[in-house]
């Protein structure tokens, strides 16, 4: 396992992050304490050191299982958590992004993961009702009062990020060092601005559900209904639709016949494409288990070396559509009006910074 820096905070991260939703069995698709032990064990084992939860994941038990897995190691760990969720459905003051919340929700986190500190704390999901300023001074206080190292986001709009890092910049507070964001071979939307945004801003982004939830692991065929264990990770039948679309299910095809053809599995092949792709910004899969084995598997993907071809021919499987505005500011049209005759003459170079 090699270690990465996580955007502009200099903290060092193994290149593959676990996701510990499935630790604990109250959301109907975890594990059992046991088998979760096994599994955070052999992370380690492997040379991983960057573990994320969240304080809603299995009402908390995924935290508490945490807190006493790190207890001995907890000075070599990179743990991450989030808040934001509603933890009180009858209680507005247990949801959001407000201060309130946050100081009740980091205080509750740090008791279950036995930690005086957090290392990176995310915001589990953009909130519109509260002001970027507000927000971003009310991290930052913790960030001052040593109860967290550096603050990520997760689930919101670039724009809302890019302001909100700027608001912290000029103010002398803390920025967001890492973002995230749904992204995988069949779900492409965040290419059109956030990989530009991580590169313009030095930060990281942690692809969440990288295997598409098990289609891209290869255990359904193109005529098979996802298990209810998948349905029940998606959480609404809606998205479950969209994630086993046709367009989709022709994409996870495509990918275990190249996957057959390498000798690998389909979800070492989807893991490899995500971590290669770019060569920056750093992206850290979170990857996640429910026993050993689909530990080893994901962690295959570390062995697996593409080529420009193999990347491309992955690339073609499931292309992201162009969106307005860059659909025409990359048309020739658009181009030669702004460059005029010399748009030939001119190298290519875009500004990040």
């Amino acid at each position: 396992m090699k270690y990465l820096a996580l955007g502009r905070s200099g903290l060092r991260v193994s290149e593959l992050c676990l996701g510990t939703m499935t630790f604990g069995e109250e959301m109907g698709l975890g594990a059992p304490r046991p088998e979760c032990q096994a599994v955070f064990d052999a992370f380690l084992g492997a040379g991983g050191n960057f573990i994320d939860t969240a304080n809603v994941y299995n009402r908390g038990t995924s935290e508490s299982m945490l807190g006493d897995f790190a207890a001995s190691e907890r000075e070599h760990l990179v743990l991450a958590t989030k808040y934001g969720l509603s933890t009180r459905g009858d209680d507005p003051n247990a949801a959001g992004s407000q201060r309130k919340n946050l100081v009740q929700a980091l205080e509750a986190s740090l008791r279950r993961l036995r930690t005086p500190y957090i290392d990176l704390y995310w915001l589990h999901g953009w909130d519109a009702r509260i002001p970027p300023a507000e927000l971003m001074r009310a991290l930052d206080d913790q960030v001052r009062a040593g109860k967290i190292l550096h603050i990520g986001i997760s689930n919101a709009p670039a724009w809302a990020i890019a302001s909100a890092n700027t608001i912290a910049l000029e103010r002398g507070w803390t920025p967001f060092t890492a973002m995230q964001l749904h992204y995988n071979l069949v779900e492409r939307s965040i290419e059109a601005d956030f990989l530009a945004l991580a590169e313009a801003q030095d930060m990281a982004i942690t692809p969440w559900s990288p295997l598409a939830s098990g289609l891209l692991s290869g255990k359904f065929s193109s005529g098979a209904a996802p298990a209810a264990s998948a349905g029940a990770r998606l959480s609404q039948p809606a998205r479950a639709a969209r994630v086993f679309d046709e367009r989709n299910r022709r994409a996870a095809d495509g990918l275990v016949r190249m996957a057959a053809e390498m000798d690998c599995r389909p979800a070492q092949l989807a893991l490899a494409w995500l971590r290669q792709r770019h060569p920056s910004p750093v992206l850290v899969p979170i990857i996640g288990a429910r026993n050993r084995g689909q530990l080893a598997e994901n962690l295959g993907c570390l062995e697996l070396q593409l080529d420009a071809a193999q990347l491309a021919r992955l690339d073609e499987l499931a292309p992201p559509l162009p969106g307005y505005p860059q659909s025409l500011l990359d048309s020739g049209f658009f181009q030669q009006l702004m460059y005029g005759e010399v748009r030939g003459r001119m190298p290519h170079r875009a500004y990040r910074h």
